[in-house]
């Protein structure tokens, strides 16, 4: 158990995947709050909605018309933050010249894909059983080894995989014209987080550098297996279930914490058990897991304050053109990022010192944990209808 202290005291707390720092102040929570509050949703959205750009056979933004799909869709976003096609920009690199140094850009080219999780626009996934969410899991890993470089060192799972997991042609986005160096599987749900549709959806980012996030925890899990010899997640996650006090759900393959340097109110921390570089090292049974896991993760979420939780949700896993160290230093798990706070419309903010300085959060992850291992059974809202 931690020391008792940390309940009551301001202190910081290490993150090992980044390498960063965050400040810990618990007896915040006895504050007074007159800031802003968010009003919850109240309004019950139909099954289908023929207004919805990603209902079944509706027209999209641009014209195009979504298939009468059953259940995973997946298509090239028709507002692409990244494209394939553009114009080349190569500036020369003058070591003496304070502008070179100072001013530096590189082009940035992939492509970004929406993912369906359902052809029901009035459900989350807290709403779907785990045997609902296999699908969507399966879409992801057939995107991610479709899209895996030729020398991949996991090029061979990849093809058992592809051979294993049934084709949907509804969720087919074609292949590349060039070689990514990296996929983002994200989500964001509720308006809280941007999202401007509620059908249920996730995107995919394809781009052609690996990003700062992924990009750190990947360097932070190297260093600490070349000092160590062992897996950075592999031992926290043995840690973590030891100790218990942070873990919220467990099941063969998966356990979820609130991890030790959690920034967010109730961030969540999904870590495969065994060493799982990426979706194609998954077994079926490690897909229902992990599916299981997410169910588990996102109705706890809805029960805690009985509202539609927003959250940002994604995985990291190993980069799609990499070398063989990478592969091997990646360990695959799914980080969830919700901004809740006190209640259905109180929300955390990174404001203030929190931009200026290191991140702060008020409840402990060891609090936070037993709130959301309180929150168990059946989803809310089923006993309302």
């Amino acid at each position: 158990m931690p020391d008792p202290v940390l309940d009551d005291i301001s202190h910081r707390r290490y993150n090992p995947l980044t390498g960063s720092w965050l400040l810990v102040s618990p007896h915040r929570t006895k504050r007074p709050w007159q800031g802003q509050q968010e009003a919850p949703s109240k309004s019950k959205l139909p099954e289908y909605d023929p207004k919805c750009f990603l209902c079944p056979g509706n027209s999209r933004a641009q014209g195009d018309s979504n298939p009468k799909y059953k259940n995973t869709f997946a298509f090239q976003n028709d507002y692409s933050a990244v494209k394939e096609d553009q114009q080349d920009y190569n500036p020369e690199v003058n070591k003496d010249d304070v502008a070179s140094i100072l001013l530096k850009a590189q082009p940035a080219t992939g492509r970004c894909y929406v993912l369906t999780f359902s052809a029901k626009h009035d459900v989350t996934l807290a709403d779907m059983t785990s045997q609902e969410i296999v699908p969507v899991i399966e879409t992801w890993t057939r995107i991610y080894a479709s899209h895996m470089a030729a020398s991949h060192p996991l090029k061979e799972e990849a093809a058992r995989v592809l051979e294993s997991i049934p084709r949907n042609p509804d969720a087919e986005v074609g292949l590349p014209k060039q070689q990514p160096r990296y996929m983002q599987v994200f989500e964001n749900k509720g308006a809280a987080m941007g999202c401007s549709n509620p059908h249920p959806h996730c995107q995919i980012w394809t781009t052609s550098s690996l990003p700062e996030e992924p990009g750190k925890e990947l360097a932070e899990m190297s260093k600490y297996q070349k000092e160590h010899g062992r897996h950075l997640l592999g031992d926290y996650a043995k840690l973590e279930i030891e100790k218990g006090e942070r873990v919220v759900f467990q099941n063969a393959g998966f356990v979820v914490v609130c991890p030790w340097w959690a920034v967010w109110p109730f961030e969540v921390l999904i870590i495969a058990k065994r060493h799982v570089r990426a979706l194609v090292d998954l077994t079926d049974d490690e897909r229902s897991q992990f599916a299981e896991a997410i169910q588990d993760v996102t109705r706890r979420y809805d029960n805690l304050f009985e509202t539609n939780f927003p959250y940002s949700s994604g995985i990291h896993q190993a980069p799609l053109d990499c070398t063989p160290e990478e592969a091997e230093t990646s360990w695959f798990h799914m980080h969830f990022y919700p901004p809740l706070l006190r209640s259905a419309t109180v929300r955390k903010f990174l404001v203030g010192f929190e931009l200026l300085a290191e991140p702060q959060r008020d409840i402990t992850p060891e609090q936070a944990a037993a709130r959301l291992r309180d929150c168990g059974g059946e989803l809310y809202r089923k006993s309302l209808e």
